[in-house]
């Protein structure tokens, strides 16, 4: 017996929708109506991009159109290969529950298709929707009350209160940041009709963060010494559910000169600029106050970039607490391979005469910056 939703509404005395379910072998004729259904509820073009990656006439899988884990928590079974969604999540209550909940019904390995309309999208959306220049005023107002009011303690409980959590503004980073936090895995993803469309693979349980970071200031997780993970202290510079997606633009993002990945989406605007200037890294005072940092020394990394490096150096490094100044000023190098050479010098004259090394690196870092320009990127 096949699963398979019918995407047929229809409505109580009171008017209410409701979606319908029905139990049938997958003959011709259901794949057939399956595809009208689809088609009649996205596109074509969204049928196109589902079937390239599953296949809708197997018997364990689960096709609806929701915005509420209820209809998917209350599934019959835990071990789904597919599930395919045809609403957007920007109008889910819960973003991350409702992918924790699929998430519980899928197997290892199954695949989940949904559809995002990210901020970008949005924007052009918005400011189609009237002639100029109304149309700024109308994103201006957008803007504020979509993206800044979720973000400001008491202006939050005004914006839940009117929106309840539905329609919210969420970026490319986010989506797919949640997406990662919640066990899954990116396979593809594309943008279609003005929504980004993605496939994703249930890898492992959700991390099941209770308290996520929105604001300016944020705590990174970040392996110091004697490999023991610690709190960095900076300024925000990505999106919200960002680090997740470390290993995501690592596989799809090269390293730029510098060692920093190129393009990376994840990054904001304001947060470009705090980086040239060093401003997001003023936080870490904070661990330099605290003691788990010291004024020079290498830079504290995330555990995915720390696992890019070789053996012999991830030894050395968890050896020496990082700094807020690193080696890498002093040396500018170019690439990976030039910044664990200049991580390597560093730490074994640091070991020979720690007082000096660290003068002589600092000395060296202040020149590079404000004689030479050296900035942070």
């Amino acid at each position: 017996m096949g699963l398979i939703a019918a995407f047929k509404d229809y409505s109580n005395s009171k008017g209410k929708r409701f979606e319908r379910i029905i139990h049938n072998d997958l003959k011709p004729s259901d794949l057939e109506y399956l595809k009208h259904n689809i088609v009649d509820e996205t596109s074509k073009d969204v049928y196109a991009f589902i079937v390239k990656h599953v296949d809708l006439s197997i018997t364990n899988g689960f096709i609806t159109s929701t915005t509420t884990r209820f209809n998917i928590s209350n599934l019959p079974y835990n071990d789904y290969e597919q599930i395919i969604n045809l609403k957007k999540i920007n109008d889910a209550r819960f973003v991350n529950k409702f992918f924790e909940a699929i998430n519980s019904k899928l197997a290892y390995g199954g695949l989940y298709i949904n559809c995002v309309e990210t901020y970008i999208t949005r924007r052009t959306r918005v400011l189609n929707k009237f002639i100029k220049p109304f149309n700024w005023l109308y994103y201006f107002a957008d803007v504020v009350f979509m993206r800044i009011f979720p973000k400001l303690p008491v202006f939050k409980k005004i914006y839940f209160f009117i929106t309840k959590g539905r329609n919210r503004v969420l970026t490319r980073a986010e989506a797919l940041g949640r997406l990662y936090s919640c066990g899954f895995e990116v396979v593809d993803e594309e943008v279609i009709e003005g929504k980004l469309y993605f496939v994703a693979r249930k890898i492992k349980e959700p991390v099941f963060d209770e308290n996520p970071s929105y604001g300016l200031l944020i705590r990174l997780k970040r392996i110091g010494k004697d490999g023991k993970l610690f709190n960095v202290y900076k300024l925000r510079t990505m999106y919200a559910y960002a680090e997740y997606l470390q290993e995501y633009v690592h596989l799809h993002n090269d390293l730029k000169e510098g060692g920093k990945f190129k393009n990376d989406f994840r990054i904001t605007t304001e947060g470009k600029f705090f980086r040239k200037f060093w401003l997001d890294e003023l936080p870490m005072l904070i661990n330099l106050i605290k003691g788990n940092m010291k004024l020079v020394g290498i830079r504290p990394l995330s555990v995915q970039y720390f696992n890019l490096y070789t053996e012999e150096l991830k030894q050395k490094r968890i050896q020496c607490k990082p700094g807020l100044v690193p080696p890498f000023y002093a040396d500018m190098p170019k690439n990976l391979e030039e910044i664990m050479a200049s991580e390597l010098r560093y730490l074994e004259a640091y070991k020979k005469h720690p007082f000096k090394t660290d003068v002589s690196y600092l000395f060296k870092a202040l020149y590079n910056i404000f004689i030479k320009g050296a900035r942070s990127s």
